[in-house]
This record gives structure tokens, C-alpha cells and sequence, in this order.
């Protein structure tokens, strides 16, 4: 890694710009980001769909849950491409593989619901760390960024499921309408019917939403990265100073040259001219007699300013002093061993000591215990008060009256037929077979005042006794159910023909409405509302 070759300015950020940062670097190489997330995720979510068929959100749930192993894709590019040696898309795949390996169980398992995985990847990627060493590691560089990467987690998540839901509404308004309308969403939320091509299809959109927000997710998390170790290792003075060095090495080559053309300009006899000296000897006479040297210990450079001894009992005191040494005060039970007797051997006196610990840690246990208990007896008190004076409580609240439920008038006779639940057999349909062969009239009413009865009881139709047949069936048609509509459409008409034109219906007819009788409302009394 050459810092020199970085593609953005190196300084200190706050957490903040560093994610925007992080998002102009994503956004740079979203090319290759984007489709190498596609060629990895999108085989792998298929072959998800296609075992768990039956079970899409299985499919979906193990497709998130391996999102840690696939944004190491991103980080590798991203890592590469920030110091000018951006891969090709073979490379970064391959390199992706070398990449699964190391760390996969506690990627998948400990560490996946982590808020902080965007920012503690590349120190186990990167850097290679792993145990004590990537721990270490973590809590060094987590000192102040580790707020802004949870919050990068929390609002990604957010905005994942925003555009989910925002591509499947976009989806239900690209439908046209005419499709729409034919649509029955009692049907859709009908469990016997067979609509887990509609979850994939969700899955989906999901799978697709990711290819565009993971590398920018990876990317916030590696600059955040990035930016802490620009804090901590001061890459950017580095900087500076190796383009400080590379100015003044140019200069300094050009003034030795100089400073050699000069020299050798000069006379070489000056130099031959010059006399020689040397060093004389001591005279033994006149010289005092060398005294040994003395030991570590002994006093030493006794005859100047700062004894040896005087600048030991300095570097004493300074290393006693921050940043050297960091005393602590700890209030707490401990031994004193200087006053430990042989009466009271060391074991005892421990075993004592851990007994006061554990007594005061059962104490403030018991007083955090008893503390919430009194706020939930309180709160408690609270509400049986203002449930046992709630009437007192609702006239400063609302002095008017709770308007009375109207109660809905259900017509007994509709075209002078009968069509109360009491004037209808219990079995509707075997009623209208046994009726039909002597009394087919009789029968095909039969069937029609019970139709009536269902409309006006089960579907809550506002008919009145002056409505004719066509405006039964247009509150019918309001409905949407396609069943019911067919069936009193073709039961009014058979009605009608008989009832004015004195047509009588063929025994198919009885047959087939009797079967789709049975298929709409069952054979139960009408007396007990819907099937």
C-alpha cells in the first residue's frame, strides 16, 4: 500500500464526510461493483429459490443471512482500486474465492448481527487479524467511529426495506387496469390458493435492490476505515513529508555538485602548503595519574554540573510520573498481606474476601431487583386508579354522550316473497331437489328468496323492498366476486323466464344450480350465516 498513490485526498474526516466519501468511491467504480455483486449473488439466490420453492421465506432468509460472505467481494475491489490498481472482473472474483475461506464460521455466526460488520471487516480482511489480535485491534480503531457505522447499519436496513416495498408498488402500478380490476384480493389472501410465485417474485426485487446498495454499504464501511487509521497513524503529515523529501533531495544533489565543482577548481598546491599537525604527547611528569574507571554503581562525572547519581534519581521521578505510570484509585475489599498472620493463613483470608465480594454484588442485585419492583408497583397503582375512576376520568375528557350504534333494518319480504333466515329450510339445495319434479315453481322461488336471504344477511347488501331484480343484481356485481355474480345473474334469469313468461327451466338447469349452490354456501342452515 502506497499512500503517494491514493485516488483521494488523504486527511482527517469527521465520521460523516467519511461515509460521503464512501459513496463518491462506490459510485466511482459502480460498474465493476455492481456487476460482480450480480455474477456472485444472483446464481446463488436462484439456486436458494429453486430448493426452497415451497418456502420462500426460507429462501430469502438464508440469502440475507450470507450476506457477510459476499461483501468481501466489494471490499476487495474497493481496497485495490483506491491505490490505483483497480482489478478486472476475472481478477476480483478469483480473488474473491482465496478470499471465503478465513473467518467463514464466525462471519456466519457471532459476527453476523453485528451493527459495526461494515467497519470491522477490513480488519479482518485487510490486516489478516483474527482472536486477541483482531480484538485488540478493533477497540483501538472503534474510538469514535463506531457509533457512525451502527447508524449506517440501522438506516441501511431502513432503506433496504423502503425500496423493497417502493419496487413492489411500482410493480402493482405498472400493471394495467383492466388486469387490476379482474383481480379478487379475497382470492390473494386465500391460503388454499397457490400464490408463491408472488413471494418469489418479492424475493426478487429484493435480491436486485441489494446489487445496487451493498457496495455502497461496503464502501461507507471501508472509508470509515480508512479515515480512522488517517487519525491514528497521521498518514496525512506522512504525506507531506515525502513530498517535502522528494523537493530537498533534488536540491541537496545540486548543491553537492556544486559544492564539488567549486572544490575542484581550487589550487591543489594550497593544499600542499598547509603544515600537519598532530596530537603531542602527555608528559608523565607534569600529568596526574589516571585514576580507573568506576563500576555502574560508583559515582561517576563527579566534577561536572550533573552527577551520575543525580540523573538516575531524575529518570526515577519521570518514570514515575505520566505518561509512564497511570495510578488508579480502586476502592474495593482486598488483602493486605503484610498484616496476614500465621493464625490466619492466606486461603482463609481469600476465602472470606470472595464472600464480602459476593455479598456486595448480591446487594446491589438485590437493591437494582428491589428498585424495579417498586416502579412497577407504582405503575401499576397508577393504572388500577385510573381504571377504577375512568367515569370520572371521561367527563374532562369528553362531555358528549357516545353516539348509539344504529341498528340496521333487514327487510322481511323482497317482491312479496319471503326472505327472512325462519321461512327457509334448514338445506336449501335438497329442499329445491325434492320440490322440483312436482313443483318446480315452488322450487326455483325457493332457491331465489334463499339467494335474497344470503344477500341481505351474510353480505350485508343495503336492498330495500322496492328494488327490482336488475338492482339486486348491480349490488351484487359491487361485490367482485366473481362466483357469486355468475351464479345470481343465471339464477334471475331463470327466475324471471319462469316466473313471467311461464318458461319452465330443463332438469340440467335444476341440477347445475343446485350444485353451484352448494359450492357457494355449503349444505348448512341458513339460520348459522356463512360456511
Amino acid at each position: 500500500m502506497r499512500l503517494t498513490d491514493a485516488s483521494v485526498a488523504i486527511r482527517p474526516r469527521n465520521p460523516w464526510e467519511a461515509l460521503d466519501l464512501g459513496t463518491l468511491l462506490a459510485r466511482e467504480h459502480r460498474v465493476l461493483l455492481m456487476s460482480s455483486w450480480a455474477i456472485v449473488t444472483l446464481p446463488v439466490f436462484a439456486l436458494l429459490s429453486v430448493a426452497f420453492w415451497d418456502n420462500p421465506s426460507v429462501a430469502i432468509l438464508l440469502f440475507w443471512w450470507l450476506k457477510p460472505i459476499f461483501e468481501r467481494l466489494p471490499l476487495l475491489i474497493l481496497s485495490q482500486a483506491l491505490f490505483g490498481s483497480t482489478p478486472t472482473l476475472e481478477q476480483a472474483l478469483k480473488g474473491w474465492l482465496r478470499l471465503l475461506k478465513p473467518q467463514l464460521l464466525a462471519s456466519l455466526t457471532w459476527r453476523r448481527l453485528s451493527m459495526s460488520r461494515s467497519f470491522k471487516l477490513p480488519v479482518q480482511q485487510l490486516e489478516g487479524l483474527s482472536g486477541p489480535a483482531r480484538q485488540l485491534r478493533i477497540g483501538v480503531l472503534s474510538r469514535g467511529n463506531l457509533r457512525a457505522a451502527r447508524w449506517l447499519t440501522s438506516i441501511g436496513s431502513s432503506l433496504e426495506m423502503t425500496l423493497w416495498m417502493g419496487l413492489m408498488a411500482m410493480f402493482y402500478l405498472l400493471i394495467p387496469q383492466q388486469i387490476r380490476l379482474e383481480w379478487s384480493w379475497n382470492s390473494l389472501i386465500d391460503l388454499q390458493n397457490n400464490w408463491t410465485w408472488l413471494a418469489h417474485l418479492s424475493n426478487t426485487f429484493y435480491a436486485l435492490i441489494l446489487i445496487l446498495w451493498e457496495p455502497i454499504y461496503v464502501a461507507c464501511g471501508f472509508t470509515l476505515y480508512l479515515n480512522r487509521r488517517t487519525e491514528l497513524e497521521a498518514w496525512d503529515i506522512e504525506l507531506v513529508l515525502r513530498r517535502l523529501r522528494q523537493r530537498l533531495t533534488g536540491t541537496a544533489y545540486a548543491m553537492l555538485i556544486g559544492v564539488g565543482l567549486v572544490f575542484s577548481m581550487g589550487s591543489p598546491s594550497v593544499w600542499a602548503d598547509e603544515p600537519s599537525y598532530s596530537c603531542p604527547l602527555p608528559n608523565p611528569e607534569t600529568t596526574a595519574p589516571i585514576r580507573p574507571v568506576a563500576g555502574p554503581d560508583g559515582t561517576r562525572l563527579t566534577h561536572q554540573k550533573l552527577t551520575s547519581d543525580a540523573s538516575r534519581e531524575s529518570i526515577k521521578s519521570l518514570l514515575t510520573q505520566p505518561p509512564f505510570k497511570n495510578p488508579e484509585t480502586i476502592n474495593g475489599w482486598r488483602l493486605i498481606k503484610d498484616k496476614v498472620t500465621a493464625d490466619k493463613p492466606v486461603i482463609a483470608a481469600q476465602w472470606v474476601l470472595r464472600l464480602i465480594n459476593w455479598a456486595e454484588q448480591a446487594a446491589k442485585l438485590f437493591a437494582r431487583v428491589f428498585e424495579v419492583l417498586l416502579w412497577t408497583t407504582a405503575v401499576v397503582l397508577v393504572g388500577v386508579l385510573i381504571w377504577r375512576y375512568r367515569a370520572w376520568f371521561s367527563t374532562f375528557v369528553s362531555r358528549r354522550p357516545s353516539p348509539k350504534p344504529v341498528r340496521r333494518t333487514v327487510p322481511q319480504q323482497l317482491f312479496g316473497l319471503q326472505v327472512s333466515a325462519e321461512s327457509l329450510p334448514d338445506d336449501v339445495a335438497s329442499a329445491v331437489e325434492r320440490l322440483w319434479p312436482h313443483k318446480p315453481r315452488e322450487a326455483l322461488g325457493l332457491l331465489y328468496r334463499a339467494l335474497l336471504s344470503r344477500l341481505l344477511i351474510d353480505y350485508q347488501l343495503p336492498l330495500k323492498e322496492a328494488d327490482t331484480e336488475g338492482e339486486v343484481l348491480q349490488h351484487v356485481a359491487h361485490l367482485r366476486l366473481q362466483g357469486l355474480s355468475d351464479f345470481s345473474r343465471h339464477l334471475t334469469t331463470h327466475w324471471q323466464n319462469l316466473a313471467y313468461g311461464h318458461q319452465l327451466p330443463a332438469v340440467s338447469v335444476q341440477q347445475a344450480l343446485c350444485e353451484s349452490w352448494r359450492d357457494l354456501f355449503g349444505s348448512q342452515s341458513d339460520n348459522g350465516g356463512r360456511p
